[in-house]
């Protein structure tokens, strides 16, 4: 599964507007950034899908 598609729908994930690249703003210590950035496995255990209608459904 390519790991830039699911960024791209992560509630961690920003876009960068100096550079306009994509950013993960998971709050991580070092010893996780670490362990994340060693990851060969390809998955992210930070991923959260983004909703933007959860607040929504919540209120109805």
């Amino acid at each position: 599964m390519n790991i830039d598609i699911l960024c791209e729908t992560c509630e961690f994930a920003r876009i960068d507007e100096e550079t306009g690249d994509l950013i993960c703003d998971a709050l991580l210590d070092e010893d996780e950034m670490v362990r994340f950035m060693s990851d060969k496995s390809g998955r992210c255990k930070y991923y959260r899908f983004y909703d933007e209608y959860k607040m929504v459904r919540k209120q109805n």
